[in-house]
């Protein structure tokens, strides 16, 4: 139980890091194009993960390289598909905000926290009423924080519903495959092959600057360097000792961090609504470090001997 509550205590620490990274990317996205700004936050983000590898591998006993560690099948099929569905997830996000309004996207984007526990009884997660209650409730608290008007539904709410579903596939995905997994090896895949996904998709559609570059150095190194080294690699660690619909409902705290960001850095102002809204995702996390009765593992979370 007590290494459980750290685990979940260091995914709301990643949501705090997620959370004031909006306004990083938001600085961010001034100066470059939302796949230039991607690519070089992914490829930083992966090659700061590579000399602190390193630096771990030196503590290990276990008579393997540096190298010889990156060769493992598993390691390799399981980076890419994080980093494909991660691809996906965060620049569906990123092109909702093109057609829809950010706090729009943020709640849809945000219904990952549905979709997690739902794609997890395809693979027998037991999901319990505590968990259900913490999900109605931070929906509530999203909707609170996040919709200052209902309006139709538009290209941009689709591609955030694309965005939410995509990160709950990898957040399923971390809760399947990273149980006896390098979680820092892990994340330095994902990030990397996200990465080069971006550097595609940038070399059709954008031609950024070394400038341009240079003058969002902050945001960059703040997204690339806390947001995806320190922030996934988190996630990943703490999934191997917590469920991903609890993951799901501690990281949809980065929605009442960002606005609590944007109140000391950008003094945004919070509506009474809204301080509302931060208070039911709140409970709905503390609800979520109540003691249950252990679930089932997931069949595809069963190691073969």
């Amino acid at each position: 139980m007590a290494k459980q509550l750290r685990g979940n205590l260091l995914l709301l620490f990643a949501a705090l890091i997620w959370g004031v990274a909006f306004v990083a990317q938001s600085a961010g996205m001034e100066f470059l194009g939302p796949f230039s700004f991607q690519f070089v936050r992914f490829m930083l983000g992966g090659v700061v993960l590579l000399p602190v590898i390193w630096l771990l591998d030196r503590r290990k006993k276990d008579g393997k390289t540096y190298w010889s560690r990156w060769k493992d099948p598993r390691l390799l099929k399981s980076g890419l598909l994080c980093g494909v569905v991660l691809f996906f997830a965060t620049n569906l996000q990123q092109l909702s905000l093109l057609y829809t309004s950010a706090g729009k996207a943020g709640f849809l984007t945000a219904m990952y926290i549905v979709m997690v526990p739902l794609l997890g009884l395809f693979f027998r997660r037991r999901v319990g009423g505590k968990t259900w209650l913490g999900v109605l409730l931070a929906i509530c608290g999203l909707y609170l924080l996040s919709f200052s008007n209902l309006s139709g539904v538009n290209r941009g709410d689709l591609y955030a519903l694309g965005g939410a579903f995509a990160f709950a596939c990898q957040i399923t995905a971390v809760d399947c495959l990273a149980k006896d997994l390098d979680a820092v090896r892990l994340n330095c895949l994902q990030t990397l092959i996200c990465g080069v996904l971006c550097g595609v998709v940038m070399a059709f559609t954008e031609k950024p600057t070394v400038a341009a570059v240079l003058d969002c150095w902050l945001p960059i190194c703040y997204a690339g360097v806390f947001s995806l080294a320190v922030g996934y690699t988190l996630q990943i660690l703490c999934q191997q000792q917590t469920g991903s619909a609890v993951a799901a409902l501690l990281m949809s705290m980065e929605s009442v961090f960002a606005a609590l960001a944007g109140w000391l850095i950008l003094h945004e102002k919070l509506s009474g609504r809204e301080l509302w809204g931060c208070a039911l995702v709140f409970l709905a996390a503390v609800l979520a470090q109540l003691p249950a009765k252990k679930a089932g593992s997931p069949a595809c979370c069963i190691r073969k001997k």
